[in-house]
């Protein structure tokens, strides 16, 4: 599984669309769609904001968290 994916389905299983996850994490509806289709990450305040999110809406966070961790790792390289 890919981070954007872990971001999607975290997003709908809380039966969110990308407007109000947006509002949810007080970011632009563009950056979700960004970091949906991959072509962005979630800083350390967007991915602190998904957590609270999962907390909130008592979801997994584990899936998101493991997945930005390996992304951040691989482009550390």
């Amino acid at each position: 599984m890919s981070l954007s994916e872990a971001i999607r389905i975290t997003r709908q299983k809380a039966f969110c669309t990308q407007e109000d996850f947006a509002k949810q994490l007080d970011v632009a509806l563009s950056t979700v769609n960004r970091w949906e289709l991959g072509k962005a990450t979630p800083n350390m305040k967007g991915i602190k904001a998904i957590k609270q999110f999962c907390e909130d809406h008592d979801l997994d966070y584990e899936m998101v968290e493991n997945e930005w961790l390996n992304h951040s790792m691989e482009n550390d390289h």
